[in-house]
């Protein structure tokens, strides 16, 4: 078995301004890399729509009519529909949604059943800041929390987890997990940044919370050491049924929206820490999907080395 490449052309028309920095583009780079010799062997799959139930399991009626029918007629209008300061939607933004979240389904089938071991869901809009009732940093659905609940709802799994390197804290996927102790969320994070929530303090109902909040200036180093003391031994001792990793490479050094200094080693490295955890726990169980990355160069290069891993599992 290897490991599948799930993405759709619709997350290339998700529009966003001029100067806006998660752009079409992002995704563009992060293809284009994937295109060399080496990951030939990848499975490519097209992303099919997210249904409604699915995303019921994870956000409330209220903000899938609001995106799906009122913000996604509005932009059908006019170029841009403004959700909050950082987050907008175009004539585009709707589908592309409902394939990013499809494309986190997708991938846990296909490892349920055997069709491959792992996948990495290379989509646009991201979704870990995408809370359950609401929209925002750049998030319309939060992504891999439709792929945790549909994997543990679709397939009868009970103990899902969650790893997150972006250097954003994922306060969407915080919130849907915070009261579900078979859910379980860790996280390392730049700290003070946007969006101001991710304090080693917020645990859970059940220590089933876990965040890591880093330093401005931090390094490969400190990333590491977090979680090879930290956030590892814990995922081991939660014992997953399904891993899904949160890949933001906006902690790299050359990113600049965050202060960072990793590369794209150190992404590469937790990926197979990781994955070592999840052959010990969950038969190999891991679906990954993109989240921030903001340089292009640095986003590129940083895809390629985290599905390297994926492929190296």
């Amino acid at each position: 078995m290897t490991t599948a490449l799930i993405s759709h052309p619709a997350c290339l028309d998700h529009q966003t301004p001029p100067g806006h920095p998660e752009r079409p583009d992002r995704l563009a780079a992060v293809l284009e890399a994937l295109k060399d010799v080496e990951f030939q062997k990848l499975v490519s799959i097209e992303a099919p729509p997210a249904s409604h139930p699915s995303l019921a399991r994870v956000h409330t009626n209220g903000l899938l009519d609001f995106i799906l029918r009122d913000a996604a007629g509005e932009a059908r209008r006019r170029d841009f529909v403004g959700i909050d300061s950082d987050t907008v939607m175009s004539a585009g933004s709707a589908e592309a949604a409902l394939r990013a979240a499809g494309a986190a389904i997708r991938a846990v089938d296909g490892v349920m059943t055997g069709e491959f071991a792992n996948a990495f869901c290379a989509v646009r809009p991201p979704g870990h800041h995408a809370e359950r009732n609401r929209a925002m940093g750049f998030c319309l659905f939060n992504n891999i929390a439709v792929g945790a609940l549909h994997a543990r709802d679709a397939h009868k799994l009970s103990r899902i987890a969650v790893v997150d390197f972006d250097v954003h804290h994922g306060n969407g996927t915080q919130d849907i997990f915070f009261a579900d102790p078979n859910l379980f969320y860790a996280s390392t994070h730049q700290s003070p940044l946007y969006p101001g929530t991710g304090f080693a303090s917020e645990r859970g109902v059940a220590d089933n919370i876990l965040n890591v909040p880093l330093e401005p200036g931090a390094g490969g180093e400190a990333f590491r050491v977090a979680y090879a003391h930290i956030i590892l031994p814990a995922l081991e001792r939660f014992a997953p049924e399904f891993i899904f990793i949160s890949a933001g490479f906006d902690a790299h050094r050359a990113d600049p929206l965050a202060e960072f200094e990793l590369d794209e080693s150190d992404f590469a490295w937790a990926t197979a820490e990781i994955c070592k955890i999840a052959a010990r726990t969950c038969g190999g169980r891991v679906v990954s999907a993109l989240e921030g990355g903001y340089d292009l160069d640095a986003l590129a290069r940083s895809s390629a080395a985290h599905v390297r891993a994926l492929m190296e599992a």
